[in-house]
């Protein structure tokens, strides 16, 4: 079978456009001032239990838990397979698994830094690298086989790349979370546009029956052609269209009531549980049995619904933190049960596995830092046919990990 690389030819100059910086060297990306902070002393100390790390590149059980059925994972170091065309991947915003298996990601070209991207300034600072295309997907041996997206005539690119979901049917949409980025976009595999919902700077708020607010993430049900849209970075509920005309179907915030937008949430998550989701909310995902998973990061949750908004549930995890909150981005176990909910955490940076009926974790894998099996602000994951996972850091992480499901060590 023929591997397809599909790279638009409008797209070059475009990309290419967003990094170029009219700078004659590049002396300023040296100085950079050290952190503010007040450790002056770097010698060994106790850490208590609860903040304690996992040291290990694998998955670490908690103590007391019956490790039977847990899901365990090994960094896979070597995936993906080096890019072509002497590319280079920005933040790495998001990331979804098709139907054919392959696994695609969204990345923001227009983060990467002059130094990164030397080659495209004038003149060249260096003989590397270029930008690749916003849009990249990887065969599960790690090979590249489609690059494409940015803007184009006939749509409005996001200014700031965010989510990416491909559904049963291998079309792939886009959101994003700049300021005006009240829209989301869907493509063919190829990269050919077939609809937009909403547009850039048309966002009237939480109630807004047209426009988006900043989407974080999106999920499609096929049986009833929705799709659902985490509504975001400005607006703070979950909304759903019709995923073949774009029609609005219906919305809801937290706790399934309306959003209101003039209640402040809690500044402090750990005093209360607030009554509307904070911002953003950053992920949806359905469940075999059609239950609707929602991240409300900042607040330290995710809450289940029905699919008319109806709420079932809640769950807490690391309540104490504060930054930007410990849900990040979650994948349900492909067991049939979906027995386990396998989060990420961008502040504690590491990847819990929960039980899902009981609310509580079980396992965790990572920690902060640069090593292969540790994370730097992670950001999104995704979970493969065969229960390998997929995560995604931004910031200054700016990468791809493959943690391959392995069968637990005695």
């Amino acid at each position: 079978m023929t591997k397809r690389l599909t790279i638009r030819p409008v797209l070059g100059a475009g990309i290419l456009a967003m990094a170029v910086c009219h700078a004659p060297f590049a002396a300023a990306q040296e100085e950079v001032p050290p952190a503010a902070q007040s450790i002056t002393d770097y010698s060994p100390r106790d850490i208590p239990t609860e903040q304690q790390v996992v040291m290990s590149q694998g998955t670490e059980v908690e103590e007391g838990v019956d490790a039977e059925g847990v899901p365990h994972y090994r960094v896979d170091p070597f995936w993906p397979k080096p890019l072509p065309n002497n590319w280079v991947l920005g933040q790495v915003s998001g990331a979804d698994v098709g139907p054919d298996g392959n696994i695609w990601f969204l990345h923001r070209p227009r983060s990467l830094s002059d130094r990164e991207v030397g080659v495209t300034q004038d003149p060249p600072i260096n003989k590397c690298c270029y930008p690749a295309p916003p849009v990249v997907a990887f065969d599960p041996e790690g090979n590249l086989v489609d690059a494409w997206g940015g803007p184009a005539e006939g749509y409005d690119w996001p200014a700031n790349e965010h989510g990416i979901h491909v559904d049963d049917e291998g079309f792939v949409w886009i959101g994003g979370n700049a300021e005006d980025d009240n829209h989301i976009l869907k493509f063919t595999p190829e990269g050919e546009f077939l609809m937009q919902i909403g547009a850039p700077g048309a966002n009237q708020g939480s109630n807004d029956t047209e426009n988006l607010g900043r989407p974080a993430d999106l999920d499609v049900d096929e049986e009833a052609n929705e799709v659902y849209v985490a509504d975001g970075y400005g607006n703070r509920r979950v909304i759903v269209f019709d995923s073949e005309t774009g029609e609005y179907k219906r919305h809801w915030g937290a706790y399934g009531n309306q959003p209101d937008d003039s209640v402040t949430p809690p500044e402090d998550p750990r005093t209360g549980d607030a009554p509307q989701f904070g911002s953003p909310v950053h992920c949806v995902r359905l469940s075999a049995e059609n239950r609707v998973f929602v991240c409300d990061r900042v607040n330290n949750r995710y809450q289940v619904f029905e699919k008319d908004g109806t709420f079932v549930n809640e769950a807490y995890y690391e309540r104490d933190t504060l930054l930007s909150g410990s849900v990040s981005d979650l994948v349900l176990s492909n067991d049939p049960e979906q027995r386990f909910v396998i989060m990420v955490d961008g502040s504690n940076n590491e990847m819990r596995i929960a039980d899902r009926e009981a609310a509580e974790t079980v396992a965790r894998v990572g920690r902060p830092g640069r090593n292969a099996g540790q994370f730097h602000v992670v950001h999104d994951i995704a979970i493969d046919q065969a229960g390998n996972v997929y995560t995604t850091e931004v910031n200054t992480g700016q990468r791809i990990q493959k943690f391959e499901l392995v069968e637990p060590s005695n």
